[in-house]
């Protein structure tokens, strides 16, 4: 199938590193370092919900063992249904394997121009992988930033091999910084991309330009049936700069999103929803807008990234804040977010369950990078 491309108004055509690893098994432990509270809302005290209800705390992550990978500002990860690890490099477009704490080249995905925030950015497998073998790459071109779907395949001795990339989606404009590339097949089985306004603030409120938006398409590129705005991807808008999605137990989807120099943002996802920027950050109660549930006000504490929800707790990795937070929900409702190994780490990028139940959180800007594994009590 050939690239889509979706136009509506002037500009718009869609078409390192360290890994944490969180076992939530169960078992109880001393943390690695203590945990420390954030403001979930700036109006609030530290240890305040944002909502009524008062969600339990996230408990402590324990450091068990330390691997070392050798990754290069690694990116996404995603796992392979055998529990291999598939990571994307940003600057080197090179997709890595991590098995049996050794990582391995698949290949190197063309067409890839880093630069800036842009380059090799978020993975997702298909819904359907163990019989179509479909990964997806978000990736910076030469003109925009785009999504292609390639086969992902192993030859007889057991090594993975990269099939041709297929563009499926196109048009989202690219610039040094505010690229987005989180993607992630929801619960329904379609793909929802997460995307960065590009420095372009007159697009996120244009539910017609592709910036500061969550898209929601087909697995073969096209705008998802039951959009909120008819025959159109885009899910919800006046975002800055998304580079966060994950789905709770009931289905609600959430997404993590980068303020400017203040207000970093977790925010619960309405379809067709307004999420205010550049109008407005946080959760100043305006009419028409959607309040963020979690607010961080100093972006050196956070600029959050990844993000992955289990037991009902969601993680989300911090690059400025080099840390991982851990909020509680409950519903719709966020207890106080705690901070996790602050400043021991380095910028924490991805975060992902594995089929074995562990999380892995990926960070970059080490060069090389390493793994450790933690265990999560409760």
């Amino acid at each position: 199938m050939g690239r889509h491309s979706w136009k509506r108004g002037e500009g718009l055509v869609p078409a390192s590193a360290l890994a944490l690893i969180l076992a939530l098994s169960g078992c109880t432990g001393s943390p690695s370092s203590p945990g420390t509270a954030a403001t979930p809302n700036a109006s609030m005290a530290p240890g305040t919900p944002t909502t009524p209800g008062t969600p339990a705390s996230p408990p402590a992550p324990e450091v068990v063992q330390k691997l070392d990978v050798g990754l290069q500002l690694p990116w996404s990860v995603v796992f392979l249904p055998d529990g291999t690890a598939v990571v994307s490099e940003r600057d080197s477009a090179q997709l890595k394997s991590i098995r049996d704490g050794q990582a391995t080249t698949i290949g190197e995905v063309s067409d890839v121009d880093p630069g800036g925030e842009g380059g090799l950015l978020g993975l997702a497998l298909s819904p359907g992988f163990s019989t179509d073998g479909w990964l997806y790459a978000y990736f910076t071109s030469p003109s925009d930033n785009r999504i292609a779907r390639m086969k992902l395949t192993g030859d007889p001795s057991g090594q993975l091999r990269l099939g041709e990339p297929e563009v499926i989606f196109s048009g989202m404009s690219k610039a040094s910084t505010h690229n987005g590339g989180r993607i992630r097949f929801g619960p329904d089985g379609f793909l929802y991309v997460g995307t960065g306004d590009s420095q372009r603030r007159e697009q996120p409120q244009d539910t017609n330009a592709l910036g500061g938006k969550i898209l929601r398409l087909t697995p073969e590129g096209r705008p998802a049936p039951g959009n909120p705005f008819g025959d159109n991807p885009v899910y919800s808008y006046g975002h800055r700069n998304v580079q966060g999605l994950a789905w709770d137990s009931g289905g609600r989807l959430w997404a993590s999103e980068f303020g400017p120099d203040v207000d970093d943002e977790l925010n619960l996802i309405t379809p067709g929803g307004n999420y205010g920027w550049p109008t407005v950050t946080e959760a100043p109660g305006r009419s028409g807008l959607i309040d963020a549930k979690v607010v961080w006000p100093s972006t050196s504490d956070a600029s959050p990234s990844g993000l992955e929800i289990v037991n009902g707790i969601a993680y989300t990795g911090a690059l400025r804040g080099q840390r991982l937070w851990a909020v509680p929900l409950d519903g719709e409702n966020t207890g106080a977010p705690v901070a996790y190994f602050t400043a021991q780490y380095g910028r924490m990028r991805d975060v992902a369950r594995a089929p074995d139940g562990t999380l892995w959180v990926i960070s970059n800007n080490r060069n090389p990078d390493f793994a450790l594994i933690l265990r999560t009590g409760s």
